[in-house]
């Protein structure tokens, strides 16, 4: 669809709006440039490209620098990892193709759940509760990546209305769920997919199925886990319109935790956390470059600088620095200052402007 558009645009009359004739440009820019693979840039999306529903001011033009539009003449590639997630890969490239006016593919997207495709070759077939997010995106989401039989705190409720009294379902919620005895179907997996838009019903379900025995709705407690625990996203805030941060779903985490220690007494939980600054979110990224080096002509892809620009000194460049990026911080998202003192970055700027022109002079002097 990117593909279309872009041919749409390249199309449009030679005057045309702002916008297109920059688009046209870029088109062009992109056609005539080479490859530059011994680079990529690694953007984290909120407070960097985009504060909730707007567009930072500085984002297209940084894209467009990357495309080809700097002293090189060189195409620089670049991927976008996010602790958001909640949508398919698709269709946040989409979204963000329109916002940023710029080609964006699903191979170039990294959500904080992206990683746990891999998951689908040990619980296929089991049943897994999914967790974040309105009503069953999530775990069509799940089904995309390869999980066959997955349920929802949505679909715990439409089973027992009691096992959550403080709500009730709406019509087409109702119709939506796909309820089932759950005291014969017990959970192998809770998988937190995206932030809870429920934390009172998510947090009552899940910790049910974990401390349930045999992980069965409606058996005795055991007070100790009985299912697997897999989490995205630790942010414990995020960045939008708003004028201070945001919880985010490692808040959700923080609340779960607690939970647990009260009704348990302390009893271990074990868990496995996605998302930045966990490595394997960075591996999965590297993975993603080496693909794109392959298919542009690099035989043996992996030796390569790669700079990682993002907002949250805790997710971002603590993420980066112990992955052996580059990292770059900008004071456009739930940042400002003059560095972390904690997660300190190799270079501070102002937006992601200046971190995408600091990013090519670095490389102009390394291969002039």
């Amino acid at each position: 669809m990117a593909a279309a558009r872009a041919a749409t645009l390249a199309a449009a009359p030679a005057g045309g709006t702002a916008r297109q004739i920059a688009h046209r440009r870029l088109l062009q820019t992109q056609r005539a440039a080479a490859w530059h693979l011994d680079a990529a840039v690694v953007f984290d999306i909120d407070g960097v490209l985009v504060r909730g529903q707007q567009t930072i001011d500085e984002a297209r033009g940084a894209l467009r620098m990357l495309a080809g539009d700097n002293r090189l003449g060189l195409r620089i590639p670049f991927a976008l990892l996010t602790n958001g997630g909640g949508v398919s890969e698709a269709a946040k490239a989409e979204q963000l193709s329109r916002k940023l006016d710029a080609q964006i593919s699903a191979d170039q997207i990294i959500l904080a759940h992206s990683p746990m495709k891999a998951l689908a070759r040990t619980y296929a077939d089991k049943h897994v509760l999914i967790a974040g997010g309105p009503g069953r995106q999530c775990a069509e989401i799940a089904r995309s990546y390869g999980f066959a039989n997955v349920s929802t705190p949505d679909d715990v409720v439409a089973w027992q209305p009691a096992a959550w009294p403080f709500m009730e379902l709406s019509d087409a919620e109702r119709a939506r769920a796909q309820p089932r005895d759950f005291a014969r179907h017990p959970f192998a997996a809770v998988m937190l997919f995206h932030d809870s838009f429920n934390f009172g019903r998510d947090l009552q379900v899940i910790t049910d199925v974990l401390r349930s025995q045999d992980a069965r709705l409606g058996a005795p407690f055991a007070d100790r886990q009985s299912a697997a625990l897999y989490m995205s996203n630790a942010d414990l805030v995020f960045s939008n319109e708003y004028a201070r941060p945001r919880l985010a779903q490692g808040a959700f985490h923080v609340c779960l935790q607690a939970m647990w220690d009260a009704l348990t007494n302390r009893a271990p939980l074990q868990y496995t956390r996605y998302g930045k600054p966990f490595a394997v979110q960075y591996q999965y990224a590297e993975r993603l470059l080496d693909e794109f080096a392959r298919q542009h002509g690099q035989a043996r892809p992996g030796a390569r600088r790669v700079y990682a620009v993002g907002d949250n000194p805790a997710a971002d460049i603590a993420g980066a620095n112990a992955a052996g990026w580059t990292s770059v911080l900008v004071r456009t998202g739930v940042f400002s200052g003059a560095n972390d003192a904690t997660h300190p970055a190799a270079m501070v700027v102002d937006h992601v402007g200046e971190a995408v022109a600091r990013i090519i002079d670095a490389e102009h002097r390394l291969i002039k």
